[in-house]
């Protein structure tokens, strides 16, 4: 028979094993693996492809220069392709706006950078169609 201190422990492992991965699933706008094209959706269409998920984050916020842009960024043309490795789910959030943003950690697949990796704003993907990929509005 089972003590009451390990019904409890029973208990909690049932319950975090039903709703953790509920709970850590990720509501990015797009998927691991997902192909894409990159195109900015403002005036110029070229894509900063930033080499870190927190020089993004900071450059976002308004905490940059043009020395940290220069040597931590790819200049990705419109329509360059890539595939999704990672997302992480509003990490992002724009000096002047109160949206936090979809961060898309992508693998060029073709262009001058074909191979490297590097992390991207949501709203600076597109289907393969050429469609704009947009996060929902909470």
């Amino acid at each position: 028979m089972l003590t009451r201190w390990q019904r409890t422990f029973a208990f909690l492992f049932v319950v975090c094993a039903i709703i953790g991965p509920a709970a850590g699933a990720s509501a990015c706008v797009v998927t691991q693996g997902e192909h894409l094209v990159l195109a900015s959706q403002g005036l110029d269409p070229d894509v900063f492809v930033w080499d870190s998920a927190q020089r993004l984050v900071e450059y976002l916020a308004g905490n940059y220069n043009a020395e940290t842009v220069l040597h931590h960024t790819m200049l990705a043309t419109p329509g360059t392709k890539a595939v999704v490795v990672g997302c992480k789910d509003g990490a992002g959030k724009t000096q002047y706006s109160s949206t936090n943003l979809d961060l898309v950690g992508v693998k060029l697949t073709d262009g001058p950078n074909k191979g490297r990796y590097g992390w991207v704003v949501a709203d600076d993907t597109r289907t393969p169609d050429g469609k704009p990929i947009t996060q929902a509005t909470p």
